[in-house]
């Protein structure tokens, strides 16, 4: 598969490489067609990039603090210039320009992980089998490549199934024919789509409930306070999650560990965290 430089191979091609190097580590011990070296090859390849935005996030969390030691200021001013947004907007620039704190430096390490997801949604669909296109007779194969696996590790993740036939590029929802084609049980899948969709969707809420207590402990007016803040910390907390268990049953297995795994580094990474910041404030 050639780089096209006029498409998001920007991203498929980390990501994928990224993946390829742990499915050669894991299937060294494990055996390179095994379900769960393809497992820990999803697993892995979120924890090494989740590790990489470590600095990142670092800063995203210190900048959040520096935005509530300053909410006081902030609300000062939208009192004192309600009346004229430029003189606002020119105000609360300079009022974050001494204070340190750079709106962004909040927003950048979601913005890396939403591309990362597409990222590896389209890499673990390229795994799966493709047909011929409607009609004539439909005849399914796999790809020739995807990204930095060959064709035979594209057969191999395409065939690894968890125990019962749940093939991990498969969904719940899965076409029949497709799904016959990888000889995949679908009733197989829904036994292992259904408490991984769950316990994902918990993974989620806690992740959020901690992030959430957080704010609160730093600027526990904020909660009532800012309806913005309170529609948000709502949607962080139910929404999602809920969303996670709703479009469980239409995203393959692969995606369902990755949402999983993804969460649970999510809920101890603030753990770390709010321990160095505690640190830091202590010191």
């Amino acid at each position: 598969m050639s780089f096209n430089f006029f498409s998001l191979d920007y991203i498929y091609y980390p990501i994928s490489g990224i993946m390829w190097v742990w499915h050669q580590v894991f299937g060294a011990v494990l055996g390179p067609d095994a379900a769960l070296t393809w497992v820990l090859s999803v697993v892995f390849l979120i924890f090494t990039i989740r590790a990489l935005l470590f600095k990142p996030f670092m800063k995203q969390l210190d900048a959040q603090v520096k935005m509530q030691a300053i909410q006081p200021q902030m609300r000062a001013l939208q009192e004192k210039y309600k009346d004229d947004r430029q003189k606002l907007s020119e105000e609360m620039m300079k009022l974050n320009r001494e204070a340190g704190v750079n709106p962004l430096a909040s927003c950048l390490p979601l913005l890396i992980q939403a591309p990362v997801f597409v990222g590896l949604f389209h890499v673990l669909r390229m795994f799966q089998p493709v047909n011929d296109g409607p009609g004539g007779p439909t005849a399914w194969f796999y790809r020739d490549s995807n990204y930095f696996f060959d064709h035979a590790e594209v057969v191999s993740m395409g065939n690894a199934k968890l125990p019962g036939g749940a093939p991990l590029v498969g969904f719940m929802t899965m076409p029949a024919d497709q799904l016959a084609f990888m000889d995949g049980v679908r009733a197989a899948i829904i036994v292992w789509g259904i408490p991984l969709t769950i316990m994902a969707g918990i993974a989620t809420h806690l992740a959020s409930r901690r992030s959430v207590a957080r704010q609160a402990q730093l600027n526990p007016t904020a909660a009532t306070a800012n309806p913005q803040a309170v529609l948000m910390n709502r949607l962080a907390l139910y929404l999602f999650p809920l969303f996670v268990v709703i479009g469980g049953p239409f995203f393959p297995l692969a995606i369902l560990f990755y949402w999983l795994a993804n969460n649970c580094w999510t809920f101890g990474q603030l753990w770390v965290a709010h321990r160095i910041q505690d640190g830091r404030a202590g010191g």
